[in-house]
């Protein structure tokens, strides 16, 4: 009881209304962590954290003793059961806000946007708190919601003891005062370039699906969105009918890079790509299927035959085929011999034969 013996006679009598609380307040404290972990994922919002503690005894008596004075009673204290959202960025702060608001009961009176308050040198106490209860009731809990920077700026503000008792001498407040600005600014173009690679995404998507392939620009996520118009399954299929074979179906991302070294710069560039060299790829599949029974096909095996023969045909020869291997399948020794192998089969496919003719 050393604890409690530091308090005034008011503060032991809210030390004690705490510990015949305690076990209502454990059951606070995971059922509304239960509830907003639950809406989060319902509502598709990933967060940095979760985090979620009741006031342990040292740290209420220490408040208690500091300022017991301002609480008739242990309701009156707000933050015995804590929770803290970490988002990712400043909009995800208000959608968290938002859900909260549908499964607590908010005491607005008590909540405060701390966003607001525009202190130059208090940007990691921009936080959004909501004082909080159960809709079922029960004693009242804080919810604070804040970015990941925020709360980084915040623990350092912490360890560094910037918000401590000891003066702090201006020289140093003013290097704060700098440093809490150029965070909150790097906060904010966080969440603008987000919705700005979001926009982009959509305006991508929509010349995709439009046909307006030659104003998007060749990039991982345009060429993800034009997959998703199957353009090699025509010669997929085509290939696949030699040998009555089935399609498994293979990511085709590792190709990017290949398309990228052929000097593609734009999907309409891709498209015209594949429209120019359909034909003597299914040739080419021709020769290695021929003398075979295989019955099944990765779905990469048109972009694989577009690949070789738009290597041979602009002069890339075993080296280039090597090369092209060697991006695909990682720099291995088998390459060098599946070079060669396809330098053999190549030689029956016409446009090689009167390559050969002219030299």
């Amino acid at each position: 009881m050393e604890i409690i013996n530091q308090l005034d006679e008011h503060g032991q009598q809210l030390f004690r209304q705490f510990q015949k609380l305690r076990p209502q307040l454990e059951e606070i404290e995971s059922e509304a962590y239960s509830l907003l972990q639950h809406a989060l994922r319902e509502q598709g919002i990933y967060v940095t954290a979760i985090e979620h503690r009741m006031k342990t005894e040292k740290s209420l008596a220490g408040k208690l003793e500091r300022k017991g004075w301002k609480y008739k009673s242990i309701d009156d204290i707000t933050d015995l059961v804590g929770l803290r959202v970490i988002t990712f960025y400043n909009d995800e702060v208000d959608k968290v806000a938002m859900i909260a608001k549908g499964i607590f009961d908010i005491d607005w009176h008590e909540s405060v946007d701390k966003r607001k308050l525009h202190d130059l040198d208090s940007f990691g106490y921009n936080s959004l708190h909501y004082v909080c209860r159960l809709k079922s009731g029960g004693p009242r809990f804080e919810l604070q919601m804040r970015t990941a920077l925020q709360h980084v700026w915040s623990t350092i503000e912490h360890d560094t003891g910037y918000k401590g008792d000891v003066k702090i001498p201006r020289e140093y407040v003013r290097q704060f005062s700098r440093l809490a600005g150029m965070m909150e600014l790097i906060d904010e173009e966080f969440s603008r370039l987000r919705l700005a690679l979001t926009d982009y995404r959509r305006q991508t998507l929509s010349l995709v699906k439009s046909g307006q392939l030659d104003d998007v620009p060749l990039s991982r996520e345009s060429f993800r969105n034009y997959l998703e118009l199957k353009p090699f399954d025509r010669l997929n299929k085509r290939i696949a009918a030699v040998n009555q074979a089935e399609i498994f179906p293979v990511t085709l991302m590792p190709f990017l890079p290949v398309l990228e070294k052929f000097n593609l710069e734009t999907l309409g560039q891709v498209q015209r790509f594949i429209d120019e060299n359909s034909d003597d790829a299914y040739q080419l599949a021709l020769t290695q299927l021929a003398v075979t029974d295989i019955d099944i096909f990765s779905s990469n095996i048109a972009l694989q035959n577009l690949c070789l023969v738009y290597v041979l045909k602009h002069g890339g020869g075993h080296q280039g085929l090597k090369e092209f291997y060697d991006i695909i399948n990682g720099e291995q020794e088998t390459n060098n011999m599946l070079a060669d192998i396809m330098m053999e089969k190549a030689e029956t496919l016409r446009f090689m034969q009167e390559r050969n003719k002219k030299d």
